[in-house]
């Protein structure tokens, strides 16, 4: 890779420069340390009035559209409580084995017998209906969208924004606009799933749609196909496969708005159950909760994905009636022979609540037995990481380091010590030729020494701009510095920084964990079998409920955050790396082993930097995910943007809860930009 700061020493060292001297006489002018709130723009003020005039002159509207979309939760609701349990589950079993087979089918069984044994069969179906009206819905409404931007480039450069919009603005920030709008109730989680599960479907089916070869469109059009047939008959099955992965993610992204639904409906579901538990501490009855979730999340996966692959199997057509139904003949007799069952024998229709089993007490028990235990322990090893890592980047090593956190006090000699070695550090990579290493150690010294929330706005301003600039050009640096002066103008830096801080810590924990766990798994299928339900509970399992354990066991607080951020987002990092470590082109890697490459020099010369765009793309969604889990890890106690979404949600201040939202996304859009541009730099000078 091209150095970025290549002919530009001078610049580095003018912004290096006035850095220091800002940093040096902030306490001088506090309008260096905290931008002036005299100058704040009452954006918040503006939002909410405009609110409140929407919702009083057009509240009639949306309410008519709340009662509308009721009707079909309701059936769905009395349809899935009609059949008796026996039914259903036979019904999940027998489209699980056209998907995937026995396999499959002995995975469904003993998921729905789990639902049915601990009592929270009715449950569950309040929550499935839910998915089973959003996601249809979803997955209409995005493959008309994909498809109109897959026809239309100036439809795909407004799409493609808005997506990015979306899917980065934390659902609670747009959960407060939808529920002004729409009241409480049921079908304000069902909006809200919409939203929020939509886009992959938009995303799956322009890339499927583009992925078509172009030689199937021209014999399509020499065949005589019109432009409709070319599309319904040749575009689209060709395209089936990427578009049932859509219908995948979205049927994920639904099930992951189940608790916030609830929060907002009320109603008697799982995501209820799980809120509800949540509010009493209770961690054993709040896991055997949470864990329907996930169980329903890798049914619906396991099925969608099994139909993916079979849609581009090919199947001679069946000659015999009887051979092309027969998966009808076989759910018409089952169903029949079930539901006759449940007139005579009454466990086919509802399971005896006496003989409901859940190991609720029994986790609970073990869990305070081991903190009881080890209690000790987990303290020491919070104090560690909290005073010499966490406190360090937050406030800086002038106000960290002291005799009771470090054991000494930070004295003038240390100091400058301190700046002497990292500045020798910073010569040493500049006579080696590491420009950035070298530029990034003075930075990196300064960070630490100073805290990065005790960071002037102005330099901030600067660096992040200058750093863009260098990596992707004039528009990404326009990008970094608007949406730092938005943040800034809107008074919110504060919380902002704080969000960096705890996110950034957890972001690079998660990334150096998911990505080493990936690198092991991709040379070891033993370990890739047993990460893969990990990794499926992880992702599918309500973050609620991945908060719980951490905060039983190391209380409130900063750590406890940065615990379930890094539980939460370690996956994307893992998956991305095996994923990209397995998919490389097999001749390279014999090419390589020919010439003599040893294992090491195998994995860290040949197959990481081919794998590298994928591993960059798992590092982009780990840090997407980190910032998701911002707003939860306010329930614990933490400052930041998070907070002010959840202070925004609970006292319905549309304009705070929007503008931390909006902040929170251009945060996730800037990583995003510049990882963007730093894979596109990798991939020039690797090819190169």
């Amino acid at each position: 890779m091209k150095s970025l700061f290549k002919n530009d020493a001078i610049q580095w060292s003018f912004v290096i420069i006035i850095t220091i001297v800002l940093l040096l006489i902030q306490n001088q002018f506090p309008w260096l340390k905290e931008y002036p709130k005299d100058y704040i723009i009452p954006l918040s003020s503006m939002l909410n009035f405009g609110m409140n005039w929407v919702v009083e002159y057009s509240g009639w509207f949306f309410k008519g559209i709340s009662w509308f979309l009721e009707w079909p939760i309701k059936g769905v609701r009395w349809f899935l409580h009609f059949l008796p349990w026996t039914v259903t589950v036979f019904l999940f079993c027998l489209v699980s084995f056209i998907a995937s087979g026995w396999g499959l089918v002995i995975f469904t069984l003993l998921s729905t017998l789990y639902m049915v044994v601990i009592g929270y069969w009715v449950e569950s179906m309040n929550s499935f209906s839910l998915v089973a009206i959003s996601v249809p819905m979803a997955v209409l409404v995005g493959f008309a969208v994909g498809t109109w931007g897959f026809f239309s480039e100036r439809a795909e450069k407004v799409i493609k924004p808005t997506l990015d919009f979306l899917q980065t603005v934390p659902a609670f920030a747009y959960l407060l606009l939808i529920l002004l709008l729409f009241g409480f109730g049921t079908t304000v989680g069902l909006l809200a799933s919409l939203v929020y599960s939509f886009p992959p479907m938009v995303r799956n089916t322009i890339l499927g749609l583009r992925q078509v070869p172009s030689e199937i469109i021209e014999s399509g059009i020499m065949s005589g196909a019109s432009s409709r047939q070319l599309f319904w008959l040749v575009r689209v099955p060709t395209a089936w496969k990427q578009i049932l992965l859509g219908v995948n993610q979205t049927t994920m992204a639904s099930l992951s708005m189940v608790i916030i639904a609830s929060i907002i409906g009320g109603t008697a579901d799982i995501g209820w159950e799980v809120l509800v538990y949540i509010r009493k501490a209770e961690f054993g009855a709040c896991l055997v909760a949470g864990i329907v979730i996930a169980l329903i999340a890798m049914i619906l996966d396991r099925i969608t994905s099994g139909l993916a692959k079979n849609s581009v199997t090919y199947k001679p057509r069946e000659k015999s009636f009887l051979k092309r139904n027969k998966y009808w003949f076989v759910a018409i007799i089952g169903v029949s022979t079930l539901y006759f069952l449940s007139y005579f024998f009454p466990i086919f229709n509802q399971w005896p609540e006496s003989f409901f089993a859940s190991p609720a007490n029994i986790i609970s028990d073990g869990l305070d037995i081991f903190i009881l235990n080890f209690g000790s322990q987990i303290d020491y090893f919070k104090q560690i990481a909290f005073f010499f890592i966490m406190l360090p980047i937050k406030i800086g090593l002038q106000f960290s380091v002291s005799p009771y956190t470090w054991g000494f006090e930070l004295t003038p000699t240390l100091i400058s010590g301190y700046f002497i070695l990292m500045g020798l550090l910073s010569v040493w990579f500049f006579i080696r030729g590491s420009n950035n290493l070298s530029v990034g150690t003075i930075l990196f010294s300064i960070f630490i020494y100073f805290g990065l929330t005790n960071m002037p706005w102005l330099p901030l301003i600067f660096i992040y701009g200058l750093i863009s600039y260098k990596i992707g050009g004039l528009k990404l640096s326009f990008t970094v510095v608007g949406s730092l002066l938005f943040i800034t103008l809107t008074g919110i830096l504060p919380q902002a920084l704080l969000s960096i801080y705890l996110c950034g810590i957890a972001v690079t924990i998660s990334f150096l964990l998911g990505a080493s766990l990936g690198i092991w798994a991709a040379h070891n299928n033993r370990v890739s079998a047993v990460m893969r339900p990990i990794n499926d509970t992880m992702q599918t399992m309500p973050s609620f409920v991945i908060i719980i354990p951490f905060l039983m066991f190391f209380g409130i607080g900063d750590f406890t955050a940065l615990l379930a951020i890094v539980a939460y987002a370690f996956v994307p990092a893992m998956r991305y790396t095996e994923h990209g470590l397995r998919n490389l082109p097999e001749t390279v890697i014999e090419a390589a082993q020919m010439i003599g490459c040893s294992k090491s020099q195998l994995l860290w010369k040949v197959k990481i930097p081919l794998a590298m765009p994928v591993i960059m793309l798992g590092l982009n969604q780990t840090i997407m995910f980190g910032l998701a889990m911002l707003v939860i890890a306010a329930l614990v106690g933490t400052t930041g943007l998070g907070q002010l979404i959840y202070i925004g949600l609970t006292k319905a201040d549309f304009g705070t809860g929007m503008i931390s939202g909006v902040s929170i996304a251009l945060i996730a859009i800037i990583f995003d930009r510049t990882l963007q541009s730093l894979k596109e730099n990798f991939e020039k000078n690797y090819n190169g």
